[in-house]
Formats: structure tokens, sequence, C-alpha cells
């Protein structure tokens, strides 16, 4: 896997295989309704106080790192 062909494996996908561009779309948007759901899911945590817990502050905050440190490398 050489990763200065990403891009153009992408495009290869997106342009020449049949139905591809439905692929790339169907994975970009999950990608994205992924993180709307982990947002919903602080927002509920800050709203009902759970973070008063330092443990479940601790692992939340941890897990959340390694969330945005996962699909950003």
């Amino acid at each position: 896997a050489n990763i200065n062909l990403a891009f153009s494996s992408i495009i290869h996908i997106t342009r020449d295989v049949p139905y591809g561009w439905i692929m790339q779309n169907t994975h970009a948007i999950g990608a994205s309704m992924f993180f709307i759901c982990i947002y919903i899911h602080i927002a509920r945590g800050l709203y009902y106080g759970s973070y008063l817990n330092k443990e479940v502050w601790l692992s939340g905050t941890t897990l959340l790192i390694i969330l945005m440190a996962t699909a950003f490398f």
C-alpha cells in the first residue's frame, strides 16, 4: 500500500468501478453519522451531569481522544 497512490485509488474507485461513487459516498456519510452520534452522546452526558463522576469523565475523554485520533490518522 503506497500512500502516494491513495488519492488516485479513490479517484479510480469513484470514476471507473461500477457504482464506486455510491461506495465512496456511503463510507463518507457513514463516518460523519458516526461522529454525529458521538456528539449527541456527549451532549446527553453533559445534560444529565454524567461528567460529575470522575471515572466516567476520564474514560469518556480518553475514548473521545482515541476516536478522534483514529479518524484523523
